[in-house]
């Protein structure tokens, strides 16, 4: 599958990451998502994680509700579904369960355990469905995953430089939205923060 990796990381910066940092700054987690039209790239739905409104409406999940709550959405076949996280277990069986054969995400669950201090996700895949080092079937009968820096680093790009630094300043963006989660999490009733 070809990728429009500028209108990727467009999503992200202006719509993702905008309402992401609203949601931190309320006290919820920093993951975020949005779907996609697959032929052009245009936004259907961008939303971030509310949390603390309930603890199962993480990033993925909001979306999907948003994107239910629409009338006559478009079929999730020709759709992408972006996160900004690789997505936990809840989270991908939401995505399965909605019919997308794909989605792609921006930061790893390693990276999520060690540069945001939340290892949820790979504490749930290991004690629940006893899956090391999140080593989850990428590609299955339902859907295929895609990292974007495993995009970027396999990919032939006329620009690769800068759609990296580009990445880079994104992911800078993030580190900073996950010392303001890391200052109040502990005054907020998230079960798992």
């Amino acid at each position: 599958m070809n990728f429009d990796i500028e209108k990727i990381l467009s999503t992200i910066e202006n719509d993702i990451m905008p309402k992401t940092r609203a949601g931190v700054l309320k006290g919820n987690k920093i993951f975020g998502g949005a779907i996609l039209n697959k032929h052009d790239y245009s936004l259907i739905i961008a939303d971030t994680n509310h949390e603390l409104d309930n603890p199962i409406w993480h990033g993925e999940m909001y979306v999907l509700k948003k994107f239910y709550e629409q009338k006559n959405p478009p079929s999730t076949k020709d759709l992408i579904f972006l996160s900004t996280h690789e997505p936990c277990s809840m989270c991908l069986s939401a995505i399965t369960w909605a019919g997308f054969d794909n989605f792609i995400y921006l930061f790893s669950y390693e990276e999520s355990r060690d540069l945001f201090a939340i290892p949820h996700d790979l504490n749930i895949l290991n004690q629940v469905f006893n899956i090391q080092d999140g080593n989850y079937k990428k590609s299955n009968q339902y859907w295929t995953s895609y990292s974007i820096d495993e995009i970027l680093n396999n990919g032939k790009f006329e620009n690769l430089k800068l759609l990296k630094q580009r990445t880079k300043n994104i992911k800078k963006c993030y580190d900073e939205l996950s010392e303001l989660y890391q200052q109040t999490k502990a005054s907020n009733h998230i079960p798992l923060n």
